[in-house]
């Protein structure tokens, strides 16, 4: 169990760098945009984000 565990955070931390690597300008433009959004806004991102996660491991 817990070496899944570190494989799952090694494939999000290759996931979350893959775009500052390949197209920083572009990641800079979206943390810009990423910033102006409201609480609720950022919110509501992070629960269909959990959402989809919980779901995806149900499927698995």
């Amino acid at each position: 169990m817990g070496e899944l565990v570190w494989a799952a955070l090694a494939l999000v931390l290759i996931l979350e760098g893959l775009l500052p690597f390949l197209a920083p300008g572009a990641w800079r433009r979206m943390f810009t945009e990423m910033v102006k959004l409201k609480d609720g806004q950022i919110r509501f991102f992070g629960l269909v984000c959990l959402v989809l996660g919980c779901l995806l491991w149900w499927w698995s």
